[in-house]
């Protein structure tokens, strides 16, 4: 399907404006799931006055969506009607250590901002080594893996609100909870500064070798996947509870429970984005009258079932 081509009016209202406006962008592309429809608008600000100044005059009538790498998203058949913004990174890739502090731009890998504070001798931020996503994504989702999270090392975080207005969020001002912030979701996060401690190159290396032996050992990161589809329930591991509902390996047409990790579903070749939503429907029906207990989805489900 697509979408009414609406670039040619933002342009004209927008003469100033230096990002890309793409009509009718396919999102499958751009999600690790590989399914999905378009996007009516496909808008990559080149900086953040770029993206202010695209917001401030956006009609307030039109939806707008902010997607990452895609490495924790399900975009449905359907498509986004309004506009998908997508920070790029050259304008939102920077990733800078200095002292004890780093500052990154939300388009920066988690992987990469990693790497750049163990070149500068920073310990605390090696969790990132093994979250696929964007700085970006991090801050939304309060990230987190091996025992760490994003709020145990951000100082601030900047971000445009759908005003156009730039705001600047401390710690406190985040409201971090599991896998989740509490700051308006019409905020885009655009960059963040966070907390190293000075360390030893060696024993930094050596937990990033850890934190990726493990990923690689017991997730299914080189199949198209989405990371961990369900939160953990307070005192419960959401991938036992989908094991003991006996769903590991369970299939909707081209989706799957993944079988080494079954909090994991993948797309075995051709699935579409309402396979690998029912099948996690499915699972969470299962889990429920196996034990009482309703998962909830981490993964983000956005956009128009067909």
């Amino acid at each position: 399907m697509s979408f009414s081509d609406i670039t040619p009016d933002l342009k004209a209202a927008m003469p100033e404006l230096r990002g890309r406006l793409t009509a009718n962008q396919s999102l499958a592309e751009l999600t690790w799931f590989r399914v999905g429809g378009p996007a009516q608008v496909l808008f990559t600000p080149a900086d953040e006055d770029d993206l202010a100044y695209f917001l401030a005059r956006l009609p307030a009538e039109l939806p707008v969506y902010v997607v990452g790498v895609g490495s924790n998203l399900i975009v449905r058949d359907g498509g986004l009607p309004g506009v998908v913004i997508r920070l790029a990174p050259r304008g939102f890739g920077e990733v800078v250590a200095q002292d004890d502090v780093v500052r990154a731009g939300a388009a920066a890998l988690d992987k990469r901002v990693a790497e750049t504070v163990a070149a500068a001798n920073l310990s605390g931020l090696e969790f990132f080594f093994g979250i696929p996503g964007t700085i970006g994504g991090a801050l939304r989702m309060n990230a987190g893996a091996n025992g760490a999270e994003t709020k145990d090392v951000l100082i601030e975080a900047s971000g445009v609100g759908r005003d156009g207005q730039k705001h600047l969020f401390d710690n406190a001002a985040m409201k971090f909870v599991y896998r989740n912030s509490g700051v308006d979701p019409s905020i885009i996060f655009t960059s963040a500064r966070f907390q190293g401690k000075a360390a030893s190159n060696e024993a930094i290396r050596a937990r990033m070798s850890e934190v990726q032996a493990h990923r690689e050992a017991a997730q299914p990161i080189r199949e198209k996947t989405g990371g961990s589809t369900f939160k953990n329930p307070p005192g419960h591991s959401a991938w036992k509870l989908v094991d003991a509902a006996g769903c590991r390996g369970l299939r909707v047409g081209g989706a799957q429970v993944s079988e080494m990790h079954c909090n994991f579903l993948i797309n075995t070749g051709d699935a579409t984005a309402a396979d690998i939503e029912k099948l996690g429907e499915t699972v969470r029906t299962r889990v429920k009258e196996n034990s009482g207990i309703e998962l909830q989805w981490e993964i983000k489900r956005i956009g128009i079932s067909l």
